[in-house]
C-alpha cells in the first residue's frame, strides 16, 4: 500500500503518507489566477488525512459532494477534528518564497484580525513563518509541507527544493495561527483553493456513504 500514486495536474502524489500512521490522500487540487483569460497554475495540494475523520463526520453521512462543498460547518468539523492532517504542496510555476510567505502571512493575519485574534504572539508567530521562507526559492518541484499532528497544536512546516536536500523545517506553535493556516487550505467556501475543498467533499461523501 501507499506506492500508489495519484496525478494532480500532472503531479504524482502518493495515495498515502505515514507520519506517525498512514494518512490517506482524501482531497487534492490547484491554486490559480486568471489573467486576461489565461490560467496560471501555482502549487497542487494534496490533503492527507487519518481515515479515522470519517467517525466525526457522521452527521453529514447522506450529503453529496456538492452540498458539502457549500457546508462550511463541515469544514469546520474537518478543520478541528482531532485526528491528523498533512498538506503536500508542490511548486507548478517558479516564484520567490518571500511572495509566498507574504502571502500566507497577509491571508492568516487578515482572517485573525477579523475575528480579533491578532495579538503580538500572533504577529510574531507570523513574522518567523515569513523569515522562513524569505531565504527560499521556490523552483518548480519544490515542496511544502504542513504537517498538524493531533497531539499538540502546533504545525510543522517544510520545505525542500528538487528533492536534494533534507526538507529544512520550522515548527509553529501559537494556536491561533495554526488553525488558521488550516482554514486558509481547509476552510470550506473561504479557502484559498476551491478545487482542493470539492475533491474534499466529493471524497468524504463518499466515504460517509459506506
Amino acid at each position: 500500500m501507499g506506492s500508489e500514486m495519484v496525478m494532480v495536474d500532472d503531479i504524482p502524489f502518493p495515495s498515502e503518507i505515514t507520519t506517525t500512521k498512514p494518512l490517506s490522500l482524501l482531497g487534492h487540487g490547484i491554486t490559480d489566477i486568471e489573467i486576461h483569460f489565461l490560467q496560471i497554475k501555482f502549487t497542487a495540494i494534496g490533503v492527507y488525512v487519518d481515515p479515522e475523520i470519517v467517525a466525526h463526520l457522521q452527521k453529514w453521512k447522506g450529503k453529496l459532494g456538492t452540498e458539502l462543498a457549500e457546508d462550511d460547518e463541515f469544514f469546520d468539523s474537518i478543520v478541528s477534528a482531532p485526528v491528523d492532517k498533512y498538506l503536500r504542496i508542490v511548486v507548478i510555476k517558479e516564484i520567490k518564497g518571500s511572495q509566498y510567505g507574504v502571502q500566507l502571512e497577509s491571508s492568516v493575519r487578515d482572517r485573525l484580525a477579523a475575528d480579533d485574534k491578532y495579538e503580538e504572539e500572533e504577529e510574531a508567530a507570523l513574522e518567523k513563518i515569513v523569515e522562513f521562507f524569505q531565504s527560499k526559492y521556490f523552483k518548480k518541484d519544490s515542496i511544502i509541507t504542513f504537517n498538524f499532528p493531533t497531539t499538540s497544536n502546533i504545525v510543522e512546516i517544510g520545505f525542500s527544493s528538487e528533492g536534494k536536500e533534507e526538507p529544512k523545517t520550522m515548527k509553529v506553535e501559537n494556536g491561533n495561527v495554526v488553525d488558521t493556516i488550516k482554514k486558509w487550505y481547509l476552510g470550506g467556501t473561504t479557502a484559498y483553493s476551491p478545487s482542493t475543498i470539492s475533491s474534499l467533499a466529493d471524497t468524504l461523501s463518499l466515504e460517509l456513504s459506506k
